[in-house]
């Protein structure tokens, strides 16, 4: 049931609902915010060379600034509310992507201890408060309870997603289906009658990995190396600016209306019919059927042919040669000018300059790439084991790959091999 009276908190604030009624609107917006959250994300980390971490506590401080705003305010506002939506899923999402990237914490781990984190955070809701709904979020303790519960379920999602694509090697637009698929059947047996909270939650930790692959297939590029994302190659800026173009559309329409606040949708809608327990029984059952099968889907693709993100150590060149022979036709004066620029990214990555190593790296593909008309035809081997070595450098740093820059650690060591091969 919805609450269309103010209520009275202990410390003595009225409050009204402070959380949208759950509409169309709402999830729309939701599987908006989650998109360009990603994206954005993306495009500050690794387009402008913020680098993980630094991204992270960047938004991490503007979580805390937005999410103080939202929690002073005595109602539901469009868009502090979804401000605060879009921020949550950038920063739960650089959550585990840290948890990943940078202290390389498997995926199924990371999907377990925030399942049982979530867990925690409803645990002690219930406890305290004796309801999980968000009709019912109009006290300071139960919205600062939801936010908690929204950040946990965006980095569940996030390494659940993640874990998916990692299993299966589906394509972005191939993934969207799953998520995609499994709300439609929860959205059904919320229908027959499923239990709201239940349904509500588990819809909202799905709409993360939907967002998130939708973001990739418009972002990826249409042709990429084996094992690497495609899509329809917008480009994460691109694809960022449309979906804040419509976020801020739908925010709009959402203020004027009115539409998807609770005291005004309950005056215009016919209360819902009160909950069957034999049916949310039946329910709860087809949710476990749900679960099975899902499970044996991921174990069926798993098993199936296809090419995965390789791991670092495994992504070696085909052609092995002795220090310094693979530049030795090479002019002396460009194999020089590649050695400095890979030796000024490894001293900053040494030291811990970010955004200086990320620069030269960027430098040094861009000189690599300009040369390789003068430098294949001299030695094609040499030039196929150095580009090999070289494509291992940029991927530490993310250019010209999907993923997030990795640790100053691997950074330094594909450098490290780089200016070996080169002598």
């Amino acid at each position: 049931m919805t609450t269309t009276t103010e209520v009275r908190t202990r410390s003595g604030r009225l409050m009204l609902n402070k959380v949208p009624e759950v509409t169309i609107w709402f999830w729309v917006i939701k599987i908006l915010c989650t998109t360009v959250g990603e994206s954005f994300a993306d495009w500050i980390n690794m387009k402008l060379g913020v680098g993980l971490v630094n991204t992270a506590w960047i938004f991490t401080a503007v979580f805390v600034v937005v999410l103080a705003v939202q929690l002073r305010l005595k109602r539901y506002v469009p868009f502090p509310y979804w401000l605060t939506v879009v921020v949550v899923s950038v920063t739960g999402t650089l959550y585990t992507d840290i948890l990943t990237d940078q202290l390389n914490v498997p995926l199924w781990i990371s999907s377990a201890v925030f399942s049982v984190l979530l867990a925690v955070v409803f645990g002690v809701w219930w406890a305290r408060e004796r309801t999980l709904s968000i009709h019912s979020v109009t006290t300071l303790p139960r919205e600062s309870f939801y936010w908690l519960a929204v950040l946990v379920t965006f980095a569940l999602g996030t390494a659940t997603g993640d874990w998916t694509l990692e299993l299966t090697g589906w394509s972005p637009g191939a993934s969207v289906m799953l998520p995609l698929g499994l709300i439609a059947a929860i959205t059904l047996l919320w229908k027959f009658g499923a239990n709201p909270v239940l349904s509500f939650w588990l819809a909202y930790i799905l709409t993360r990995p939907l967002g998130a692959n939708i973001g990739d297939w418009l972002a990826s590029p249409k042709v990429a190396q084996p094992g690497e994302p495609t899509g329809l190659a917008l480009g994460t800026f691109t694809t960022s600016l449309i979906f804040l173009g419509l976020i801020l559309a739908t925010v709009i329409y959402l203020t004027v209306t009115r539409s998807d606040v609770t005291e005004t949708h309950e005056a215009t809608h016919t209360p819902q019919i009160t909950a069957d327990p034999r049916r949310e029984r039946i329910a709860l059952a087809g949710f476990g059927l749900l679960a099975v099968a899902t499970g044996s889907l991921l174990f069926w693709a798993h098993s199936q042919p296809h090419v995965g993100p390789a791991p670092e150590e495994d992504n070696t060149s085909a052609v092995q040669m002795a220090p310094g022979q693979a530049v030795k036709k090479f002019p002396h004066a460009k194999v020089a000018a590649l050695k400095t620029l890979a030796s000024t990214s490894l001293k900053d990555a040494r030291s811990g300059n970010a955004t200086g190593a990320h620069a030269a790296a960027q430098s040094l593909r861009d000189l690599w790439d300009a040369d390789q008309a003068s430098l294949q035809p001299l030695d094609q081997t040499g030039w196929t084991s150095i580009d090999a070595q070289m494509d291992k450098v940029l991927k530490t740093f993310g250019i010209d790959h999907s993923n997030p820059p990795m640790s100053p650690a691997q950074q330094e060591r594909q450098l490290n091999a780089l200016l070996t091969d080169m002598g």
